[in-house]
């Protein structure tokens, strides 16, 4: 295998390497996450590899839509699709002609060998073996068949796959989180690396990839942790350097079963749709399985880079909690500058139909912005400020406009209104309004403001009254209060 083994690189270089087959999955967004920290921590070099060689699943479409989403949380990669780089095509579809000389080398020195069982063939000996007690795994039927009972198969028109000769004995690796790993080598089996089309099984196209790409650490989720016996046997059938593993415990739902659509959204497009903002998911999805050694649950992305460190992950799965990703995201709103947060909020108000911007669309983002803990929640929040009716939302607020001292009170602003006219109209003007019906009328307290918040708002709470009849207009407040009488 000499003239194929590379140099093993000096520097941390890891990978992470989706499949385009549909959107960005929240839990291999937490594994990107992950790759990034660390890799920035160790001022390494992280690359992006498409894995597409299901060519029935795999679209350029669900590759645009992953980058996207990857570009969306900030991660930033040094070499992929997009980058370029010296170690590519980083599109495993483009890299064929890469597996194919790297199977005929095993081939060569029957380290792998054609296998031509049917997939009917395959099911029944395995329900057989099962019967009897055995191992399900591939019972190496074609390991020593000769050129003639090869050439009387083709002449079938059975198209071979090829199979990795798998030698008995266990096979063994290290794993920063789950320490060491031992695989019984009966459990593994003569397995696939080649399709009948040419195309590589991933286990195959896996383990050359992270050698020609300089791979020194494999970060990526549990569920790999079964493939992994059969990558180390084909690093060391090649006679390459094992990288170092990493297998990062899976996400749960509420209910402790595994992440899915059940539990809500799961793709990274969702809660970007939701309203959550970059640096709050991954935030968050840094602490699934790690922890600060301060203690904090906010830190910032500095914080977490230098903080990162495999000793603090978790070998126990992680219990996706939303109502702490939304606690934790209402913190990063409530930080956030002014005029990035009206930014933010214009579109989801444009999409309920809210036609605002400039100073006024500045001033509502500020007042609603402790109010929320998703950005779409602007919509709701902001109805009273573009109502064209109100009426009370429940028999409690339709109350406060019945009593006898709200009808005083009510009716006492409807002529003060009369006073004034739409220049010199203000929170501040309203205000001075609010204190001559106090005089007038001798009403006060929730007595005369809670009329006044239902006849303006039809709710027994929300915004700050001064800051919405400004927003409201004049014209729109004398309707309002005059509506309430009625």
């Amino acid at each position: 295998m000499s003239q194929i083994k590379q140099d093993k690189a000096e520097s941390v270089r890891t990978r992470f390497a989706p499949s385009p087959t549909g959107r960005l999955h929240i839990g291999n967004a937490r594994t990107a996450v992950m790759n990034w920290l660390f890799t920035c921590r160790m001022g390494g070099r992280l690359i992006l590899r498409i894995e597409d060689t299901d060519e029935e699943r795999s679209g350029r479409e669900s590759e645009t839509a992953i980058l996207k989403d990857l570009q969306w949380l900030g991660i930033q990669w040094d070499e992929g699709p997009d980058l370029g780089g010296p170690y590519g095509p980083y599109r495993q579809s483009e890299r064929t002609e890469i597996y194919r000389i790297h199977a005929d080398l095993l081939r060569k020195e029957e380290k792998a060998y054609p296998c031509y069982c049917t997939a009917r063939e395959l099911e029944d000996r395995r329900k057989e073996r099962i019967q009897r007690g055995d191992s399900a795994v591939y019972d190496g039927r074609c390991r020593h068949l000769t050129r003639e009972e090869r050439r009387g198969l083709e002449e079938e028109g059975r198209l071979p796959v090829l199979r990795f000769r798998a030698e008995a004995g266990s096979v063994e690796f290290d794993d920063l989180i789950k320490d060491h790993v031992s695989f019984p080598g009966d459990q593994l089996g003569d397995f696939v690396i080649l399709r009948a089309n040419g195309m590589p099984m991933y286990n195959f196209s896996c383990a050359v990839d992270d050698h020609l790409m300089h791979i020194s650490h494999v970060i990526r989720g549990d569920d790999h942790v079964s493939n992994t016996p059969r990558q180390v046997l084909l690093f060391q059938a090649f006679g390459w350097d094992v990288p170092v593993y990493a297998h990062i415990p899976m996400i749960l739902g509420s209910d402790r079963v595994r992440l899915s659509k059940r539990h809500g959204a799961v793709s990274v497009a969702q809660f970007r749709e939701q309203g959550y903002l970059p640096e709050a998911l991954v935030n968050f999805l840094s602490l699934l399985s790690w922890s600060s050694q301060t203690g904090e649950e906010i830190l910032t992305l500095r914080q977490l880079i230098d903080e990162f460190d495999f000793k603090r992950v978790s070998s126990s799965a992680a219990v996706f909690d939303t109502e702490k990703l939304d606690w934790m995201n209402g913190v990063y709103i409530r930080r956030m500058e002014a005029d990035r947060l009206a930014n933010l909020v214009e579109p989801f108000l444009k999409e309920s139909g809210y036609s605002v911007s400039g100073e006024k669309l500045r001033v509502l983002a500020s007042v609603l912005q402790p109010k929320m803990e998703r950005l779409s929640q602007i919509s709701e929040r902001a109805r009273p400020f573009f109502a064209d009716r109100v009426k009370p939302e429940d028999d409690e607020a339709a109350f406060w406009l019945q009593t006898e001292p709200a009808r005083r009170a009510l009716k006492a602003l409807d002529d003060l209104l009369e006073t004034v006219s739409e220049p010199e109209w203000s929170g501040t003007a309203f205000l001075s309004l609010m204190k001559k019906v106090q005089e007038t009328t001798g009403i006060r307290g929730k007595d005369l403001w809670m009329p006044v918040r239902v006849a303006l708002t039809g709710q027994l709470h929300g915004p700050e009254l001064p800051v919405l009849v400004e927003f409201l207009g004049l014209a729109k407040v004398r309707r309002f209060i005059r509506g309430s009488l009625a």
